[in-house]
């Protein structure tokens, strides 16, 4: 009997679970909203029903499986079994790793969900080629997995990969870790969002409004490409003030840990890469040093399914 895995991404907005076989191929897959304003047990539920829903969708029975992997935002334990602190879920010392064995009936591994996504970009896309790579992931918040000599770069207490906490703009706006301009506070879609939010309250009009123009909620990535396309100048605006600041971002990146590849992912990055990655590309290689300018900077094909492949990569490998 064939080998199935479980991926999961958890998300400050939404839950995507796939069901892979062990060549690493998404047999079925379900996403539903996060609503971590719901708390802690209440999250976890909904995991648990995403696996569920997409394992009926695969017809199987998730029990059956040989494991599940777990990509979750934030700081993971040093035995891989509890998220130290997720600011997007309002998480603090979650037993993830457990609740989750308990209720699904299979192994779990968790990991930080940058490094999962970066895991199977790594490993499906880029065929575990690059000795040294940089994967940045553009949604809710930003972070990144790091790749360095062929291994993940964790740090003292496994905190690296925080890029969406390096200051581009020390006047900027205040970041939700308490520090100004941070590169999150400026190009995540939150940051998007608080930015036409303070447009909009200054009278400017968008095709971002909703109602017929009479309020403001929660712009999905999706959402702002159809603006965008549709010529609506206060997207085309936020959009490039947010390529320029990833370009930026990039550039530190490469001059200091001289990578092979820099693959951008995340939901903004999945719907608009057409329009940012030639942005991108220029505000970095404007800046990155001359020896280290051999950078292929690119977004990934898997798009927001990076996620769940390098969740379903985490637990084939401890399997």
């Amino acid at each position: 009997m064939e080998e199935l895995y479980i991926g999961v991404d958890l998300g400050g907005t939404k839950i995507l679970a796939g069901i892979f076989d062990s060549e690493h191929h998404c047999l079925a897959l379900d996403k539903t909203k996060t609503k971590s304003e719901e708390g802690y047990d209440a999250v976890c539920s909904r995991i648990v029903e995403t696996v569920r829903s997409a394992a009926e969708l695969a017809g199987i029975d998730p029990e059956k499986v040989s494991g599940a992997g777990i990509g979750a935002p934030g700081s993971i334990s040093s035995d891989e079994s509890r998220v130290l602190f997720a600011p997007n879920l309002d998480w603090r010392d979650a037993p993830l790793k457990a609740d989750l064995e308990a209720q699904l009936g299979c192994p779990v591994w968790l990991g930080n969900d940058c490094n999962v996504a970066a895991i199977g970009i790594h490993r499906l896309e880029l065929e575990a080629k690059p000795n040294d790579m940089v994967s940045i992931f553009l949604g809710t918040g930003i972070g990144a997995g790091i790749i360095t000599n062929g291994v993940f770069l964790t740090g003292a207490t496994r905190a690296a990969g925080e890029v969406g906490h390096m200051v581009l703009d020390p006047d900027g706006p205040l970041c939700g870790c308490g520090t100004r301009g941070c590169f999150e506070a400026l190009a995540s879609r939150t940051a998007i969002f608080k930015k036409v939010k303070a447009a909009v309250k200054d009278g400017r009009k968008t095709l971002l409004m909703d109602n017929g123009g009479n309020s403001l909620t929660k712009i999905r990535s999706g959402k702002l490409r159809r603006a965008i396309e549709d010529g609506d100048k206060l997207s085309i605006k936020v959009l490039n003030e947010t390529c320029f600041y990833t370009g930026l971002a990039i550039a530190n990146l490469c001059n200091l840990l001289n990578p092979e590849v820099v693959a951008l992912g995340g939901g903004l990055v999945e719907q608009l890469h057409a329009t940012m990655m030639p942005v991108v590309r220029e505000v970095a290689l404007e800046r990155i040093m001359p020896g280290a300018r051999h950078v292929r900077i690119i977004a990934t094909s898997l798009g927001d399914d990076a996620g769940i492949t390098g969740a379903a990569i985490l637990a084939h490998d401890h399997s």
